[in-house]
């Protein structure tokens, strides 16, 4: 049975509803999907010290609120239902009732802009869209709210807005959401036949520091930088008068700016930008260590899910931000099982992209998402009940932003498929393949490096149209050339003629990476090393030595 979760144990800084009457939070709704085969969590606030009962599925629940106003029970294990029925709260002569709710399989979508990327905005929106026929895939896609402290809720606007409220897979509504959700969600229900609830808490340009435990954060040397430009910026902001403040600064610095665009237009020269009101506001409510963690994880944390996925890894690509990820990255995983209550909760993670363009060499093996890609691949060996996939081949060009994103959701939903709920193939007793090629060994023969693989990952392994592309190989001093390559039964086979005596071996290894090496299932092979030679980032400072950050 699950455990209260981490909610019922953090100290809030104060409770807002506590003089409330009956209220569910915002995560409950109309249209809305719960979780099955788990106890399901139904939590919300009162008078203090009221009855509170829940009907639903022919059960009956009841419960008292605390002296805080806040009560919590669960109800037992759902079945499966297309369904849709009434979950009904009452507390004395108060009652809220919610409509058409289904039972199947609910998963957290999480992470920056590629999982924030809307069906409407992807490669095949123009037959996606309007072929959306899956009312049973129900989305809810939460506002950005980031905060200092934790909170117990988000805010809804009102109850048609595209954020906050549960929506339908239909061409009337499916616009908004998440695209790697809904390709995923569209596997899993066809091959479990179940309805699927998506929880989208995504947000573009964050990273995985603003996922984690503010008391989490505070444990890595690493985050002490953005720890002090935060307190930095909160300072400024309090010592500049705060709202009051902000607004005359921009109210000066907006008719500055009228002046100097005038006699800029006047002398024909190029007109000053616009002072960003956004640059106006609290620094509390935007990007920040712990905030997204705060005021979008844990007012859901109570939710009973099924699991996560989470794709993101981008904006620790830039400048330093790579340095503390070894860290953060593995503590969002280690965090949203905490206050999940779920010790093994099943987190399928996205390896990133690339993005921007081929420089050099020394370029490419170099470059921050080398850093990325690596840093995931090291946690999710190290960590069970994860799985990463790889979408390194989704890009047409240099942008950050792949439109394709159905490899991407259809991928996750083969890990799913296969450790979550062990599914298996028509007609057979294995398991579904969700892995490509993953690098195990190698072994130097006679100026050629033989590359090993785990297991059945190298089933009908093969070069994508017989082309060897995306290989590179070094001697001693360390300087990579493109690669010839070959497959040899189960093994790759890797040399470079001018090169007598290799000693690393490295695939996809690069800010934009292009690499043709597939298995059976055309699932690509993973971005791989046979050293471990320290990088230098690009625009950074100091070395990254995998050595010391994989223990």
């Amino acid at each position: 049975m699950r455990t209260i979760r981490f909610l019922a144990f953090i100290s809030f800084a104060c409770n807002l509803f506590a003089d409330e009457n009956l209220r569910l939070p915002n995560i409950f709704g109309d249209k809305m999907v719960l979780q099955r085969d788990k106890p399901v969590t139904l939590w919300g606030w009162a008078k203090a010290g009221a009855k509170v009962s829940a009907e639903f599925a022919g059960q009956n629940k009841f419960t008292k609120t605390n002296d805080k106003g806040i009560w919590t029970l669960q109800l037992d294990k759902l079945k499966t239902s297309f369904n849709g029925r009434k979950l009904v709260i009452t507390s004395g002569a108060e009652k809220i009732t919610l409509t058409d709710i289904l039972v199947g399989e609910v998963w957290v979508c999480g992470g920056q802009s590629n999982m924030e990327w809307s069906l409407r905005s992807s490669r095949d929106s123009d037959l996606e869209v309007a072929s959306a026929d899956s009312p049973h895939i129900r989305f809810i896609r939460l506002p950005h709210i980031a905060r200092p402290t934790a909170q117990e809720d988000f805010p809804v606007t009102n109850k048609t807005s595209d954020q906050g409220n549960w929506r339908q897979a239909i061409p009337e509504q499916v616009e908004n959401c998440t695209a790697v959700g809904y390709y995923f969600a569209q596997r899993i229900s066809r091959r479990l036949k179940v309805p699927v609830g998506l929880i989208d808490v995504s947000w573009g340009g964050t990273m995985a520091q603003h996922w984690v435990l503010n008391e989490t954060l505070k444990q890595f040397p690493e985050m002490q930088p953005y720890h002090e430009k935060f307190e930095a910026a909160m300072k400024a902001w309090v010592d500049g008068g705060e709202k009051e403040g902000a607004e005359k600064r921009y109210a000066a610095d907006l008719k500055a700016w009228e002046k100097a665009r005038a006699e800029a237009k006047a002398k024909g020269e190029r007109e000053p930008r616009r002072p960003n009101q956004n640059n106006y506001t609290t620094p509390a409510h935007k990007r920040q260590p712990g905030g997204m963690m705060n005021g979008m994880i844990l007012p859901i944390s109570k939710m009973t899910i099924a699991g996560a996925l989470f794709y993101q890894g981008e904006n620790n690509s830039f400048g330093t931000s790579w340095k503390p990820f070894h860290r953060t990255f593995p503590a969002v995983i280690t965090d949203w099982r905490r206050v999940f209550g779920d010790e093994d909760l099943p987190i399928g993670l996205v390896q990133i992209a690339g993005w921007s363009t081929r420089r050099s060499m020394t370029y490419d093996m170099n470059h921050h998402t080398n850093v990325i890609r690596e840093i995931q691949h090291l946690t999710w060996a190290r960590f069970k009940n994860t799985g990463l996939i790889v979408t390194y081949d989704t890009n047409s060009n240099g942008s950050i932003h792949p439109s394709h994103k159905r490899p991407v959701g259809e991928r996750l939903a083969r890990w799913a498929l296969a450790q979550v709920y062990r599914a298996m193939p028509h007609k057979s007793n294995k398991p579904i393949e969700w892995r490509g090629p993953v690098y195990a060994s190698h072994e130097i023969k006679e100026g050629k490096v033989y590359i090993n693989f785990e297991g059945e990952t190298a089933r009908g392994l093969r070069l994508n149209k017989d082309i060897a592309e995306g290989f590179y190989i070094a001697s001693q001093d360390k300087e990579f050339k493109h690669s010839r390559a070959r497959i040899q039964g189960a093994q790759l086979v890797v040399w470079h003629e001018e090169i007598k005596e290799p000693v690393a071996v490295r695939y996809a290894w690069s800010n934009l990476p292009h690499g043709t090496l597939l298995n059976f299932r055309e699932l690509p092979a993973y971005p791989f090393r046979t050293d471990n030679w320290p990088l230098a980032p690009h625009q950074s400072t100091g070395l990254y030595e995998v050595n010391k950050i994989s223990k």
